[in-house]
């Protein structure tokens, strides 16, 4: 039976001790408040009774967490410090309230056994003498009643003791709020460096696989057009073979131009900088870019700068009719700033599905991002994206 009821037991003990210390612990702090409450009117005190608030209610936290297991708790300085010793002092008054009528009955206990064992008569159950407050009737059946309540007083006690403390010691509901938007951060930059991951290895495969076997069938028929030509063999077959060679060499055009969209290559081999000036060259517009970066930003903030550069200057060659565009990158504070201007027509729609996935990119770095293009023109495309 020892081996059954030893956990419990020992379990049972420590809850009680850890109750005994609190019951005595609410005296001091209610002492503590009838001098601290009073001291935080006058300012230079205050940082001081805030100090003292918080190592008593460290001490509390670690007799919870010592006896009463209660697990999680961080602990509370300043306000929340002394309105936690305003309201803990009230369980603990409780639970040295319940202590005492514990140790009560214990002596009422031990003063009925003591006079059983004197051989003193325990009390009478003549109506006429009246019952004794020792009768082993009123002490069986009060003594059960008050053993009943006092063990419900203690649990309950215990449960108020660390209910407290999980409102005061845990984190309030704007830092399970912070803490939520840190996590739902970092989740979203995890999941975006995977889509980004995901995208050079679309691109690597489309490289590797289907652009090779495209130059390898653009290869055979080049060299069965040659023969063909050689042979004398008819003009009609020539001819299919030319074209066959030639829609082989558009096919590999609009692949890699695929390829690009998923995710650009130049971005890997020089950074930001040195793709923005290969596609300032290759514009068709003469693009005047200003690039004032020291560093290479980050691969999150890197892909998205890109994609609105690249697709404002394709944009203001292909629809605008403009004759000059300016590409700028800067930085602004912990920002990255993108802005491409064109002396196009304008009426640009940011609804568009071009403009509207860029918006997108751009929110999924939290960044902000707005086209200014009346009709008329000119029109300006900004990207601000933050990246510290």
């Amino acid at each position: 039976m020892v081996l059954v009821l030893g956990d419990p037991v020992r379990h049972a003990a420590r809850r009680t001790a850890g109750l005994a210390l609190g019951g005595a612990s609410a005296f001091a702090e209610l002492g503590f408040l009838l001098v601290a409450v009073p001291a935080l009117a006058v300012p230079p005190l205050r940082e001081r009774v805030f100090g003292a608030a918080g190592a008593i209610a460290g001490f509390e936290r670690r007799r919870i967490e010592g006896y009463l297991g209660q697990a999680g708790a961080e602990g509370c300085t300043g306000h929340r410090a002394v309105q936690y010793l305003g309201v803990r002092w009230v369980v603990g008054g409780l639970g040295a309230g319940v202590l005492l009528l514990v140790l009560l009955g214990a002596v009422s206990a031990v003063i009925m056994v003591a006079q059983v064992l004197a051989g003193g008569a325990p009390g009478s159950f003549d109506a006429a003498d009246g019952l004794d407050w020792y009768d082993p009737f009123t002490f069986v059946l009060f003594g059960t009643l008050l053993v009943f309540l006092t063990v419900q007083g203690l649990i309950g006690v215990a449960e108020l003791d660390r209910r407290l403390a999980r409102h005061f010691f845990g984190p309030t509901a704007r830092e399970l709020l912070r803490r939520r938007v840190s996590e739902l951060t970092v989740s979203r930059a995890e999941v975006v460096a995977a889509v980004d991951e995901e995208r050079r290895r679309i691109e690597r495969d489309l490289h590797d696989g289907v652009q090779q076997r495209l130059v390898a069938l653009g290869v055979l028929l080049g060299r069965a057009a040659r023969a063909s030509g050689r042979t004398g063999a008819g003009a009609p077959v020539d001819d299919l073979l030319r074209q066959a060679h030639e829609e082989t060499g558009r096919a590999l055009l609009d692949l890699r131009e695929v390829a690009w969209r998923i995710h650009p290559v130049a971005l890997d081999s020089g950074g930001l900088h040195p793709a923005l000036e290969a596609l300032a060259e290759t514009a068709g517009v003469p693009v005047r870019l200003v690039y004032s970066l020291a560093e290479r930003p980050p691969g999150a903030v890197e892909v998205p700068a890109y994609f609105v550069a690249c697709e404002a200057v394709t944009n203001a060659n292909k629809h605008a009719a403009a004759t000059r565009i300016d590409l700028e990158v800067s930085r602004t504070g912990s920002a990255i700033v993108v802005r491409v201007g064109d002396d196009g027509v304008g009426g640009a729609d940011p609804a568009g599905s071009g403009l509207s996935g860029l918006a997108r990119r751009v929110a999924a770095v939290d960044g902000v991002f707005t086209v200014d293009s009346p009709p008329g023109g000119p029109t300006v495309v900004t990207a601000e994206l933050p990246c510290g």
